[in-house]
């Protein structure tokens, strides 16, 4: 039976809001372009973005783009590139107007404006009082932003491949990427999709913790993907924390809880975050607060019978407000927590949130490596955009409405330079039949395995060593424990068990597919950390506490094949404006 055959201008692989933003920008160019996605679009992981999205547009209070900007170098820890962040900041406040011409229902001032809550880390004035930047719909605002941007691209007419899982990208002989390999879940059959230009748009890869506020499907399938392609990582060490995922389950309580002016208490009662951020308190950065909350409980001053987590307090704020600005935070309270935030705190602990690191890009979109003469190429036809990403405006630690910021302005930025490269080749260049057997001996690797490992088994075992080697704090010997236990795992990948795909469904081969992705970026997140010896936003290291720009203002690049890193400068300077140099970042 012959292999099924497809070709577009641009794949997508995902349909998250990054990969749909660009979509829409080819789209409405009228390029031929297809997204594939392994859930059905709007069940991609952006719908679960609660609290908003950030841009200087001054509804509530003074603001301007240069205070972003400031507040996203410092939040940062100053690992930022200064140009791309720029480039974001500036953006922001028109793109917030186009989703709102697209049809994003934003939550609205009695004015009839765009409401916007506090969030943590930001600042009028270059650190100043507390800023309102964060333009919210409801505690909903993915959910709005994904559906919106999903039903504009069937307007345009853009073409979806639903449930499909992409597995290899096709790479010729010269390093052009032609497109992937993709597998229909349903039916197991392998699609080749061939594309003069590819954009990666997978999202983070959260499962590698077992304590998490990411959906299943957030594998890191396009990092390891670009892995395979001989593409290095980029910054794995820096993980993001969410301070309150509900204690035990990890579900997300989004920090607009504590913009509408709820507080974290301990046991008894303390407001404690004045105690470490004296002046933003509870709106510190992300990595502040969490590491603020894991001292309370390992100091024994955490909540319930076990002491392992403490207490969100929202009562004071009213049922209307809770009911009218938070309704999804309160329905998540009382299904997962068993609580009513009208009625009572929500108990919450630190929980694996965000990818800060990812596929290295400019702010293009262009996915770059390192050239032999120690300059920056471009992976010809290869794009990346969104978590999958690293642009990097994140650095060490990202600011909470930042995220999907991030994925619609570069989204839109990836979108208008493959228009850009399409123009110069109209052509598909030939792809060489080696190229698709390269890809599909893989998948046959794969289904010929017989053994008695469990995929799940294997699975809950890379994470909690993932949680318990290189969580909110580190040091070496802690590390390379799990690294060692990290190896072993891959190892025990060649005798998992996958059937005969004509007698089981496939999502069988899918999460084995899955739990080699998980396996890969684990090891590069681990031998990164190892290899950082300081402590900086998100990486803590118990051994190397002081953050030290000497020696580590600089980049990690993780290769596959020899567990080699490398590192690459921070770009400091930014496109028009004066640097923000580092310094002492305090809340």
């Amino acid at each position: 039976m012959a292999m099924t055959h497809r070709r577009f201008d641009t794949l997508v692989i995902g349909a998250g809001g990054g990969g749909l933003r660009a979509a829409l920008q080819l789209a409405e160019a009228h390029a031929d372009v297809a997204v594939v996605s392994k859930v059905f679009p709007t069940r991609s992981h952006t719908v679960a973005a609660q609290g908003g999205m950030n841009a200087a547009l001054g509804n509530v209070l003074p603001d301007n783009w240069h205070w972003h900007m400031y507040d996203t170098v410092k939040g940062s820890d100053y690992l930022g590139d200064q140009d791309a962040i720029e480039y974001m900041c500036r953006a922001a406040s028109r793109l917030v107007i186009e989703l709102e011409h697209y049809g994003v229902p934003f939550t609205r001032l009695d004015s009839g404006q765009i409401y916007q809550r506090p969030f943590g880390g930001q600042s009028q004035d270059f650190g100043g009082d507390q800023a309102a930047r964060t333009c919210a719909a409801a505690d909903r605002t993915g959910h709005a932003i994904l559906h919106s941007l999903y039903q504009q691209n069937l307007r345009a007419k853009t073409h979806f491949f639903d449930e499909f899982f992409a597995s290899d990208l096709l790479v010729d002989d010269e390093g052009y990427v032609l497109g992937a390999l993709a597998v229909d879940i349903a039916s197991g059959e392998p699609v080749v999709i061939e594309a003069k230009t590819t954009l990666i748009a997978t999202g983070g890869v959260g499962q590698l913790y077992r304590t998490n506020t990411n959906a299943l499907i957030n594998t890191g399938d396009g990092m390891a993907m670009a892995l395979r392609a001989g593409i290095p990582v980029q910054d794995m060490e820096f993980f993001q924390f969410h301070p309150t995922g509900i204690a035990g389950k990890g579900m997300l309580i989004t920090e607009g809880v504590r913009g509408e002016g709820g507080y974290l208490v301990n046991r008894d009662g303390e407001r404690f975050m004045e105690r470490y951020a004296p002046h933003a308190k509870d709106l510190a950065s992300r990595d502040v607060v969490s590491r603020a909350i894991a001292l309370e409980v390992h100091e024994g001053r955490g909540c319930g019978p076990e002491g392992d987590h403490v207490l969100l307090k929202l009562d004071h704020l009213g049922a209307d407000v809770i009911r009218k600005r938070l309704p999804g935070i309160r329905d998540s309270a009382i299904t997962f927590a068993g609580v009513d935030p009208i009625e009572a705190p929500i108990p919450v602990f630190p929980s694996n949130h965000y990818t800060m690191g990812g596929i290295p890009t400019d702010r293009f979109g262009q996915v770059v490596v390192p050239a032999r003469t120690g300059a920056e190429e471009a992976v010809p036809g290869l794009y990346a955009a969104g978590e999958c990403a690293c642009v990097s405006v994140h650095g060490a630690n990202r600011l909470g409405g930042n995220s999907l910021l991030d994925i619609v302005v570069f989204g839109r930025a990836a979108g208008n330079h493959i228009i850009d490269f399409l123009a110069e080749h109209r052509q598909h260049r030939p792809l060489p039949a080696a190229t698709v057997e390269r890809a599909m001996e893989r998948l046959n690797e794969l289904d010929g395995r017989r053994g008695g490992e469990s995929v799940a088994g294997l699975k809950k075992e890379l994470q909690a060593v993932m949680e318990k080697h290189a969580g909110v704090f580190r040091y070496r010997e802690l590390m390379e424990q799990g690294l060692a236990q990290v190896k072993a795992i891959k190892e025990r990948l060649a005798h998992i068990e996958v059937r005969d795909r004509n007698r089981v469904f496939n999502t069988a081969r899918i999460e084995a597919l899955e739990l080699e992705n998980l396996v890969e970026l684990a090891l590069a997140t681990v031998v990164s950390a190892i290899g950082r010896e300081e402590s900086r936003g998100a990486h803590s290291r118990e051994d190397f506490p002081d953050r030290n720009d000497q020696d580590w203002l600089k980049h990690t690049l993780f290769f596959r094949d020899d567990l080699r890193l490398d590192y690459k400068p921070v770009r400091l300077k930014p496109l028009t404006v004066d640097a923000f140099p580092p310094k002492e970042r305090v809340y």
